[in-house]
């Protein structure tokens, strides 16, 4: 369980790099799309990741209270 955590986190901290590099406005187009490109597929996993993690506890609530 902790490992997805720190994937959760490695990818927020990547997706924080990649804006820095997106506004720092020294890349090309191509190197701009692939990096949103990166960061869109960061974002997704990371929400599937929270959706998850909300399902889980809600599951666990619902238990405490039986």
């Amino acid at each position: 369980m902790a490992e997805k955590g720190l994937d959760v986190e490695a990818s927020l901290a990547r997706i924080e790099v990649i804006v820095k590099s997106l506004e720092s406005g020294k890349l090309s187009l191509q190197e701009n799309l692939k990096l949103f490109e990166e960061a869109t597929t960061l974002m997704k996993a990371v929400e599937k990741a929270l959706q998850d993690a909300e399902k889980k506890i809600q599951t666990l609530i619902i238990k405490d209270k039986e």
